[in-house]
């Protein structure tokens, strides 16, 4: 009897390594001391001295069950982004820069073909957001997971000069809301967008005329990085009061995240386009559209709030970064929330 034999392959663990080490690589910045194999990734701070009081700033995320869409389709190469998404949207809402991402892989077999596919995701999320991927880890449960699923999930690492800090408490009435579009679901709702459509390879590889794709290549569609988008505002001079990224809860849960006391959102659903995945599914399955607003973004993957004399300028900023970007509200003065209307 050997590790091999109850489940676990060392050698296959060594062979994903070697696979993914040009994937890694090509995330390197100049502060990335060290390679790929050491017990822990390292990171030189030493261009950030400059700042005044400079701030860390961490998020941790997974894809949740967005991964089952991958099984199916035996897809694995854009997962990833997903997970680091969910993270570095998390850490730029607070105006932070991404500096470095590790990501966790649970499996119940390492296939290291497939595990090199689903890092080859995290290194294109990671060069998205300008980030490094400086370390990670693949675990092989046998006995606890199936051999052909996994897990996925990531840590990410920001710095901001505290006086930078995005956290709402400049937002006053009359503040402009600009949303940034979404990529479509990405990875919150899933849940309940299985229980909407079956979940079969045959189901997700039906084309849809609304949908102008085969429905699993629009739910698998990654989710929107917005850090480019963010710093592009920022470097441009734009006040940016508040942000919020819309994942799981959508807008009546992270919406009043970025408020402060005293202040309410306003939000126009006409404002913006909603994608045709999310009117196929309330029509499919007779949703009620408060608990859709509460559940998915519905084409909103980011809401920032700013001056509304900065708003057109706001919109241009994120338009040249390469965002579809709508004034979609305001802020008045009120009980912390938000109404949709």
């Amino acid at each position: 009897m050997d590790y091999k034999s109850a489940g676990v392959d060392i050698e296959a663990g060594y062979k994903s390594v070697e696979l993914i080490k040009g994937f890694v690589g090509a995330t390197n910045r100049p502060e990335v001391i060290g390679g790929l194999g050491g017990f822990a990734g390292a990171f030189s701070m030493d261009k950030y001295k400059s700042m005044e009081e400079p701030v860390l700033v961490s998020g941790t995320d997974g894809c949740g069950t967005k991964v089952k869409l991958a099984f199916l389709m035996d897809k694995h190469d854009t997962i990833g982004i997903d997970a680091v998404a969910m993270c570095v949207n998390d850490i730029v809402c607070g105006g932070a820069e991404p500096l470095f991402f590790l990501d966790y892989i649970a499996c119940g077999k390492n296939y290291p073909e497939k595990i090199a596919q689903i890092v080859k995701g995290v290194a294109e999320g990671c060069k998205q957001s300008g980030c490094a991927l400086v370390g990670g880890e693949t675990a092989e449960h046998p006995g606890l997971m199936p051999e052909d699923e996994y897990d996925l999930a990531g840590f990410a690492v920001g710095i901001v000069d505290r006086k930078k800090i995005i956290d709402g408490s400049t937002l006053a009435e009359g503040d402009v809301l600009i949303g940034l579009a979404s990529s479509g679901v990405h990875s919150n709702g899933f849940s309940l967008v299985r229980k909407v459509f079956e979940m079969t390879p045959e189901s997700l590889d039906t084309y849809y005329d609304e949908l102008g794709a085969k429905l699993g290549d629009v739910l698998l569609t990654p989710t929107r990085i917005y850090v480019k988008a963010l710093q592009n505002a920022m470097k441009d001079g734009i006040t940016l009061k508040a942000c919020s990224h819309i994942t799981g809860g959508g807008f009546y849960e992270n919406v009043p995240r970025m408020l402060r006391d005293g202040t309410h959102a306003v939000i126009e659903k006409k404002s913006y386009d909603i994608p045709p995945i999310f009117t196929l599914m309330r029509d499919k399955a007779g949703l009620d559209e408060k608990m859709m607003y509460n559940t998915f973004n519905m084409g909103i993957g980011m809401v920032v709030a700013v001056p509304a004399d900065e708003a057109d300028k706001a919109i241009a900023s994120f338009t040249a970064a390469g965002d579809k970007a709508y004034v979609i509200g305001k802020i008045t003065a009120g009980e912390k929330g938000v109404t949709l209307c």
